[in-house]
């Protein structure tokens, strides 16, 4: 039959930070318990995941696109992008690859996307939780550096809070800046510059 690599993606939908993909080839004879959608899991739950995964599979790979390639591309290709480069980086070549989703991205691979995969195939559930498991850690890295948005808090995601502090502080390098409320407040910033200098 040969390996199957199930492929997930975590971080379309923030501000901020890059949009990562993770792909996973378990090992049946391994088996991992409490595998689910990284959505409805508990922090503490993925991490937990996330060490027995790594332990357990056959292999993992993690891809990810920049926020540059986000604004450069728009967010679907830059995730095509990533879900391409963790397929890439398996350390073993899948027979075929199952894509949480309604897309695939381009592989020399037979691939099939699924709807709903990281909820019905255990290796797209572990392709989840690495995924956001290494992007939630990203941004607690970056709000060491930019405390003043949370991100520590909020992952990057569109929160009230969030939302406040872009529009106290403006947009930092690690914002999106074609992301609607990224984009209002450049907008905004520029409107205030314009008039500075006419006056």
């Amino acid at each position: 039959m040969g390996l199957w690599a199930g492929v997930d993606e975590a971080g379309r939908g923030p501000l901020a930070g890059p949009v990562v993909a993770a792909a996973v080839i378990l090992d049946d004879q391994k088996r991992i318990l409490g595998l689910a959608d990284s959505k409805v899991l508990t922090p503490l739950q993925r991490d937990k995941l996330y060490d027995k995964i790594r332990e357990k599979a056959l292999c993992c790979s993690v891809g990810m696109a920049s926020v540059a390639e986000i604004d450069e591309l728009n967010i679907f290709h830059a995730t095509m992008l990533a879900m391409k480069r963790a397929v890439e980086g398996l350390r073993l070549k899948p027979v075929k690859v199952l894509v949480d989703g309604n897309r695939l991205p381009k592989l020399d691979v037979l691939s099939e996307a699924i709807v709903d995969g990281d909820a019905k195939v255990k290796s797209i559930s572990a392709a989840s939780i690495i995924a956001k498991v290494t992007r939630d850690r990203m941004l607690v890295e970056l709000h060491e550096v930019f405390p003043q948005y949370g991100f520590a808090a909020h992952k990057g995601y569109s929160t009230p809070e969030h939302l406040e502090a872009l529009r106290v502080h403006g947009p930092c390098v690690h914002h999106r800046k074609h992301f609607a409320p990224v984009a209002a407040q450049f907008a905004a910033e520029q409107r205030i510059a314009v008039s500075v200098q006419v006056q």
